[in-house]
């Protein structure tokens, strides 16, 4: 339990920061920088993140990326998919963490791609390859759709808790701006109001967590949804 109280702070911490800037760091040519928690339990695979040494004036890195890599020679194999210029927030090895299955056959990758928003990338990997899981994100199981580009985040993160080789524990929580009370009725236990604003308008808190199990090519299924810790929970 203290693991997962201390994973949940460093992932809340890190879509938590709105008054931070992007963290960068300057690769050298041949750098490959081991992403947090990166190396797999095996030690035979690792998570790196790379980019071209040189950076134009408005943006990250050129070119970045993180690899698989293979230990103990620190080995670039493959590129993981999902994770490249035209997403990231940060370059800073430190900003992305990496959750390994215990039989280090499957990664997950939480990064920012905004101030608020924590992304999660579920890989499997096999044949020398990462390739990404894909399966519905906990708010679209409740609701049947995603928070519409009108209800701006307060923030969004996700992360997972591996329970055996192809189960995990899927959690999320987000705030998000509703126009009225109706996103919050369809929510039913799975929302809250944190807070009303002068024009009607409320900020909805959503929590969700479920039981997981991946599946042939690459999917993963939701099993045992239920009601997440709020904020004032914890």
């Amino acid at each position: 339990m203290n693991s997962v109280r201390v994973l949940l702070a460093a992932v809340l911490a890190l879509a938590a920061l709105p008054a931070r800037a992007t963290d960068e760091h300057d690769y050298a040519r041949d750098e490959y920088a081991i992403i947090r928690d990166g190396l797999a339990p095996n030690k035979q695979l690792s998570l790196a993140a790379h980019a071209d040494p040189k950076a134009s004036e408005n943006s990250v890195a050129h070119n970045f990326h993180v690899w698989l890599m293979t230990e103990p020679a620190h080995r670039k194999i493959a590129r993981l998919p999902g994770i490249g210029p035209e997403i990231l927030l940060d370059s800073g090895p430190n900003a992305y963490r990496a959750t390994w299955a215990a039989d280090s056959r499957h990664v997950a990758v939480g990064f920012r791609s905004d101030r608020h928003v924590l992304e999660l990338n579920l890989y499997a990997i096999e044949n020398r390859r990462a390739r990404l899981i894909s399966g519905p994100t906990l708010f679209k199981d409740v609701t049947g759709r995603d928070v519409g580009p009108d209800e701006n985040y307060g923030y969004r993160v996700a992360w997972i808790t591996w329970t055996g080789p192809r189960r995990f524990v899927l959690h999320e929580q987000h705030t998000f701006h509703a126009s009225d009370a109706s996103a919050l009725r369809k929510l039913g236990a799975y929302g809250k109001v944190t807070s009303k604003r002068d024009d009607g308008s409320l900020m909805v808190e959503f929590s969700a967590e479920a039981d997981c199990v991946l599946l042939p090519g690459n999917r993963y299924r939701i099993e045992g949804l239920r009601v997440g810790k709020f904020g004032d929970d914890k």
